[in-house]
């Protein structure tokens, strides 16, 4: 397993190693003693996933609290990471990465930063373990196109539920 900081302060980016053969591939997603020895000791305690196809776009949504560990299950999306500490002078610093079924990495995100996701093939499978339980009323969201973020996506004309097209609950 490799993990490599990123240009936003406590995100992590983790490429798992994975064996191949003739029969297929196999990859651990999770081991708690290999991620403290490379100094991520968060306590997971939900895991989640949500399916979504080709265009639709997902967040941007966090929390002041939550930690979240994202990877992709299944298929391939572009995913997002932004800062959304509006007392940081990095507030609305973002960066993006391509998740896949392919290349299995993984991203950690840390509390007081957002994230979102579009899905790039037919379908994707996105996960995530989280730090906390699921709290909706305890969440921000912004808008996939807010001007103080300027985030740049592939993509004109994504499928967004109410939530994220208005930016709240």
């Amino acid at each position: 397993m490799e993990v490599t900081k990123t240009d936003l302060d406590g995100v992590l980016l983790i490429k798992p190693s994975i064996f191949e053969d003739f029969r297929g591939e196999y990859v651990e997603t999770y081991n708690e003693d290999e991620y403290k020895q490379k100094g991520i000791t968060c306590n997971f305690i939900q895991d989640d996933i949500s399916v979504s196809t080709q265009g639709t776009l997902r967040g941007i949504h966090g929390d002041g609290e939550t930690w979240k560990l994202i990877s992709c299950m299944y298929g391939k999306f572009y995913f997002v990471v932004v800062n959304c500490d509006t007392e940081s002078p990095n507030f609305g610093k973002w960066q993006s990465f391509t998740l896949s079924d392919k290349n299995r990495w993984q991203v950690l995100v840390p509390p007081k930063h957002g994230n979102g996701h579009l899905v790039l093939s037919e379908s994707t499978i996105f996960h995530y373990k989280q730090t906390t339980y699921y709290n909706p009323k305890g969440q921000f969201t912004y808008t996939w196109n807010d001007p103080k973020l300027n985030i740049w996506w592939p993509v004109k004309n994504p499928i967004l539920s109410r939530r994220d097209e208005e930016g709240r609950f």
